[in-house]
């Protein structure tokens, strides 16, 4: 209980929060002198805070008015939350990342500062590269709120090595025999446990908790965790149904999935497959296990894509606004994008080419790239989000709690997910 109001406390604050941070703001407020920018972010591994360090570096050397630029690394699991705690507690970043879930309720709020001026006055910027589709989530009335930073597609890694000790086919094979299903991957996957001891598929920050993480399974018969627009669950639908069903016998029955209160790391070789994005393989050790990367098996429905997708934003009462604006445009240029594009698939049209990628991402195939990361954004849906999510997020997590016991009745509980739900979507 005191989760759940704690929860709805945070669903709230963010909605009155960003919008007493709308209120005011800019540099009028600010202190004199150089300027000390803080960007929080989800990330604290070592390789993404040392390429957002080295660019930060480069900036300071033309820009004496910024006497530092920190990346403060929030834990990803409650990085929302958070985030909205600073804020409510008057220690708001000068910029932010966003993910894609809490998007409709930042850029709607008007806490973020409009980016559209600064960035297609920036000399050498190139606004126009930039694709409309990856804009959409960060723009209200016209106005960009928030830079898609990333805009990173769900593919497989692959432990190529556990799956030969297990004798089962690796999934390039079964791409190459027209095989690389769902029902195939989790047949691999549960048999490869069973014979090494290792898990079998791991669906990467789902633990149980990040319900929306489970939208690169799903998706693939079909199914929405809502309508296109908003208003109606999606959760009792047939093809959620079957698609939770295949998923709930995938964990219980043929185990292929670590169950409830258990925890593997692939990228420790504790697992034959996870599902996640590239910015992950910088957790791979150029001396560990043979891996692979590959797109997500097909469902039902056929071949597919999941985006999860991440804008950057600066609050428009930073005492630096204007200061955060401006190494938000440096940090994002051309030149930057493709540095970033080795952990951060850029919404730059031009750099979106294996060619461009490969140069940045050595550690991925050309054919990876192409597959995974550029087929996937152009084919893509991403993420579920929604106005109000973190009320949502914890009503459709705490609906799916009785879905993780093996005797579950699946299309009884999904049918309790919308019942806590619709009266929030019908708002």
């Amino acid at each position: 209980m005191r989760l759940g109001k704690a929860v709805r406390g945070v669903a709230a604050t963010l909605a009155g929060v960003l919008a007493l941070t709308a209120c005011g703001g800019g540099d009028e407020a600010g202190d004199k002198g150089p300027a000390n920018l803080r960007m929080t972010v989800w990330s604290a591994n070592e390789a993404h805070l040392k390429l957002f360090n080295e660019i930060a570096d480069e900036y300071r050397k033309t820009h004496p008015d910024v006497a530092s630029i920190t990346f403060d690394p929030l834990p990803f699991e409650n990085y929302t939350t958070t985030l909205t705690t600073q804020i409510a507690g008057g220690n708001a970043p000068d910029l932010a990342w966003v993910f894609e879930n809490s998007a409709p309720d930042f850029v709607a709020s008007g806490a973020l500062l409009p980016l559209d001026e600064k960035l297609k006055k920036t000399e050498g910027y190139q606004y126009d590269d930039i694709s409309p589709a990856t804009l959409k989530l960060w723009q209200d009335g016209g106005k960009l709120y928030a830079y898609p930073f990333s805009t990173s597609p769900f593919g497989v890694f692959v432990n190529t090595d556990l799956l030969r000790k297990a004798g089962q086919k690796t999934p390039a094979e079964l791409i190459a025999a027209g095989q690389w299903n769902w029902d195939t991957a989790l047949t691999v996957a549960g048999a490869t446990a069973g014979a090494t001891g290792k898990a079998g598929l791991v669906i990467r920050d789902f633990d149980y908790k990040g319900w929306d993480n489970l939208s690169t399974v799903w998706t693939g018969w079909g199914a929405q965790a809502w309508s296109e627009d908003g208003k109606s669950c999606g959760f009792a639908a047939p093809e959620m149904v079957e698609a939770m069903t295949t998923l709930h016998k995938a964990i219980f029955t043929g185990k292929a999935l670590p169950g409830p209160g258990t925890t593997a790391d692939f990228f420790a070789g504790d697992a034959a497959m996870t599902v996640t994005q590239i910015s992950r393989a910088s957790l791979l050790k150029p001396d560990g296990f043979g891996w692979d990367l590959v797109p997500l098996p097909a469902g039902p429905k056929g071949n597919y894509s999941v985006v999860g997708q991440a804008g950057v934003g600066v609050m428009k009462k930073s005492k630096n606004a204007d200061a955060a604006a401006d190494f938000l445009a440096f940090l994002t240029n051309p030149t930057n994008s493709a540095k970033l594009a080795q952990f951060f698939p850029p919404p730059r049209q031009s750099q979106l080419t294996a060619e461009t990628l490969a140069k940045t991402n050595p550690t991925l195939k050309p054919e990876q790239l192409q597959k995974v990361v550029i087929d996937g954004i152009t084919n893509g849906v991403v993420k579920p989000s929604h106005a109000g999510q973190a009320e949502l997020s914890q009503q459709v997590r705490a609906g799916l709690d009785p879905l993780w016991k093996a005797d579950a009745d699946v299309k009884a509980v999904l049918e309790g997910v919308c019942t806590k739900i619709q009266p929030l979507l019908a708002k």
